[in-house]
């Protein structure tokens, strides 16, 4: 599949997709990264990667109606199939969400549905939570409601900041988002509305 990848900042998840599609096998071909954020670091992280990397600045239009219509047109010259978010900082409206049903992936660092939004390592310890972790979820027009396709948990340490813990779930958000995406392309789920099944090997 020919996939696209939503950044506004470093976009280390988007290095663990396209160190991902470098294997031969891997079943999606990265063609471009946009980022909303002009001088965002992902941009020359993909040029290293020989992807084309460009910038949509949303502040250059007059309401998120005329963002989501460039950016989609630009998907759409470019012939992408799948778009993933990484670490894409605005919030898509129905519309938009709607010309990309089921071929739309974000990645939420937390266990969804808990923590849904920002500061979710924060939230967490402040709850004494014992258990943290990410989702790769397909998204739907509700902020980070999409069906699941995977998960990845870790332990929150009795010593855990903020800091800490989000690195280590990071960790796990770099080894999961490459392998839900890869399973996505791959004919690797069953989709029905909002329900997901993994299909057996």
């Amino acid at each position: 599949m020919r996939g696209a990848i939503l950044i506004s900042g470093r976009g280390s998840n988007m290095t663990a997709l396209l160190e991902a599609a470098k294997a031969p096998d891997y079943p999606v071909d990265f063609r471009l990264v946009i980022s909303n954020v002009p001088d965002a670091l992902g941009l020359a992280t993909a040029g290293r990667f020989g992807v084309e990397a460009e910038t949509i600045d949303h502040t250059g239009f007059d309401d998120r109606a005329a963002f989501e219509s460039a950016l989609n047109a630009r998907l759409e010259a470019a012939d992408i199939e799948l778009v993933c978010l990484a670490g894409f900082m605005r919030i898509l409206s129905a519309d938009f969400v709607g010309r990309w049903p089921d071929r739309l992936v974000n990645i939420h660092p937390s266990l969804l549905p808990a923590y849904k939004g920002l500061h979710t390592h924060e939230r967490a310890l402040a709850a004494g939570e014992t258990t943290h972790g990410c989702t790769v979820h397909l998204v739907r027009p509700a902020m980070d409601a999409g069906p699941i396709l995977l998960q990845a948990s870790v332990p929150v340490l009795a010593d855990d900041t903020p800091d800490s813990l989000a690195a280590r779930v990071l960790v796990r958000e770099h080894e999961i988002y490459p392998q839900a995406v890869a399973l996505l392309a791959g004919g690797g789920f069953e989709i029905d509305g909002d329900t997901v099944i993994r299909r057996s090997d």
